[in-house]
């Protein structure tokens, strides 16, 4: 029997400080400086820590951090948009798989297709790990390039490949009213679960 499951998930992990101290910026200069992926410690899962940056204006949006953001994962899938709203602020979603959705072994039997800003998956006969650790292991995540070499590193990616990726999970607002939020967790799934990554550097493995 096949099962049909739309996710972008994620589990706070209270971290303390996970970026390197030359990577501590002045938030004016943000957009545009060049940070040292190597010189920030990855694990086997994202990680965020608690962030007091201000808010900051991009490309007629009000950006909120709300959290320092840190993930190497597998690119599950990956998406274009030009046509939403969104796409002003974020012109590409990644899903990412990370610790055992990671491995081709789990995700490579997943069917797993990327529309309208969602992350769906399905399978065949049982799923390959308990969904809950499916869930707890990959996630749709939309990217805003801080720059536009962050820009062309993103429009790079492709599936199969590992991309690491260094930012803030962010609130955008505008004058309107319209608000769109990143999930601060990597247990949730559905409505309102996905990341909003303000992507200060990215690189494909």
């Amino acid at each position: 029997m096949s099962f049909w499951k739309v996710i972008a998930a994620c589990s706070v992990l209270g971290l303390g400080t996970i970026w390197h101290q030359s990577t501590k910026v002045r938030h004016s200069d943000r957009l545009n400086q060049q940070v040292t992926l190597s010189s920030l410690n990855f694990s086997d899962e994202p990680q965020q820590s608690n962030t007091t940056e201000p808010s900051f204006e991009f490309n007629g949006f009000s950006v909120k951090p709300l959290a320092v953001f840190l993930v190497r994962a597998r690119i599950l899938s990956k998406a274009n948009y030009s046509y939403d709203f969104e796409s002003k602020l974020s012109p590409i979603d990644l899903a990412l798989g990370w610790n055992r959705m990671a491995e081709p072994s789990i995700y490579e039997p997943l069917r797993i297709t990327q529309s309208g800003r969602w992350y769906r998956y399905s399978w065949s006969n049982g799923p390959p790990i308990p969904a809950r650790e499916i869930i707890e292991s990959s996630a749709n995540m939309h990217m805003i390039p801080a720059n536009p070499s962050v820009g062309r590193v993103l429009e790079s990616a492709e599936a199969g490949k590992f991309i690491k990726i260094y930012g803030l999970l962010v609130e955008a607002t505008n004058d309107s009213g319209w608000k769109w939020r990143s999930s601060l967790s990597r247990s949730d799934s559905g409505m309102s679960s996905c990341e909003l990554v303000f992507v200060l550097a990215a690189e494909i493995e």
